[in-house]
């Protein structure tokens, strides 16, 4: 019976107020639309009242209700559709391409370089492997490939989340893998540093670890170095000395770095030289004119003698400085190791000059004031008669 009461009619309003955008009006239309169906119900109910009597009583209300049932689902229907025209409309969202993705498609499709430089983030470390992000690729560093070190533990020495620097040594290991090294990475940042070391000139120190044949050979940023017998001292070292300098540590400076040779050699000898001049400078600095000192014959040569005064200092004793007497050659008086005292006379352009006899000039001068200043005693008191004089004197 409620089929028969909800007419096209009624629907069509509630729809068309729906449509309109107005939820008032959609609600007012419902409720138009109950009252409608209210009438409709009572003039079917008085028109089956009137024809069949009272056992049409009893649809009256039947229809009455049926009207009452449809009026909320037309209400209900009106709220639905009105909220659904109110609501804005969502922002239109950017349609997505290819080029959203290029940079991601390029980073997988990357090929790497036998020998190219890459930094990458280890992700995990086991006894025998280092597996490592490289952008979208995973990569690989195998335990050999890590240190030249036999006791380099990849567990204790590497952490995943550490940042590593590699070479590439395959692009694809045929798992998809790139292979990589620590090691090669290593020894191209350790000779960049040693030819920067060579043309600055830097000193640097390093432990003598070995003798091996004319020389000592060390370690310097990890790559093997010799280091010339020659090279390691002012002095002459022998071949039977060399053990006793393994265990030192001497400053040097890098003198050869041969890349494609792999050949290093550094020397201490250059440092050595330019420490011995700089304090020999600062000593001379000390002597003046009029210094009297203590020096040792160095070299003897036919115009004079070099003595070396300490600290590197030296200076010449000229032949005609030595004594008062007249001589022909150094070596007539003086020998070499021999301890003599000394007066600078002159010091011009780094060259000192010395004199042995202004010291003895000034001898004879002390000797003369000496007896110059001697008193003798009184004749009074020196017994000069007869029976002094024959005193004591046996007949």
């Amino acid at each position: 019976m409620g089929e028969e009461l909800r007419t096209p009619e009624t629907e069509a309003n509630v729809l068309e107020a729906a449509a309109s955008g107005s939820a008032e009006a959609a609600v007012s239309a419902a409720a138009e639309s109950v009252e409608a169906s209210k009438s409709a119900a009572e003039e079917t109910a008085e028109t089956a009242k009137s024809a069949a009597g009272a056992g049409s009583e009893e649809a009256a209300p039947e229809a009455g209700k049926s009207a009452e049932e449809a009026a909320p689902e037309a209400k209900e229907h009106a709220e639905e559709a009105a909220p659904a025209q109110e609501e804005p409309k969502a922002a239109e969202q950017p349609a997505e391409s290819m080029a959203d993705y290029e940079a991601e498609i390029d980073a997988s499709l990357r090929r790497y370089e036998r020998g190219e430089k890459v930094k990458c983030t280890v992700v995990s470390v086991d006894m025998d492997k280092i597996m490592v992000e490289l952008g979208s690729t995973t990569g690989i560093i195998r335990k050999q490939d890590a240190s030249d070190d036999p006791a380099f533990n990849l567990q204790e020495n590497v952490k995943p989340g550490d940042e590593v620097e590699a070479s590439v040594v395959r692009p694809d290991d045929g798992h998809g893998n790139v292979v990589l090294s620590m090691k090669a990475a290593s020894s191209e940042r350790a000779w960049d540093r040693l030819t920067s070391l060579l043309s600055s000139k830097e000193p640097v120190t390093v432990k003598i670890s070995a003798v091996t044949k004319s020389g000592v050979t060390t370690t310097l940023e990890g790559v093997r170095a010799f280091i010339p017998a020659s090279k390691l001292s002012l002095g002459f070292v022998s071949e039977d000395d060399l053990k006793d300098w393994v265990g030192k540590s001497v400053d040097v400076r890098v003198i050869t770095a041969q890349k494609d040779g792999k050949k290093l050699v550094l020397s201490a000898k250059e440092l050595l030289r330019e420490q011995e001049a700089a304090q020999r400078k600062e000593a001379a600095a000390l002597v003046k004119v009029g210094l009297v000192t203590e020096g040792t014959v160095e070299t003897l040569k036919d115009y004079g003698a070099f003595i070396n005064l300490g600290k590197g200092v030296t200076g010449l004793l000229h032949v005609s400085q030595i004594s008062q007497k007249r001589i022909k050659t150094p070596s007539e008086v003086l020998k070499e190791g021999e301890k003599v005292k000394v007066k600078v006379i002159k010091v011009a352009d780094g060259r000192i000059s010395l004199s042995m006899k202004v010291l003895e000039d000034a001898a004879p001068a002390e000797e003369k004031e000496e007896k110059i200043s001697f008193k003798l005693p009184k004749s009074e008191a020196i017994g000069t008669g007869l029976g002094d004089l024959l005193k004591g004197l046996k007949l």
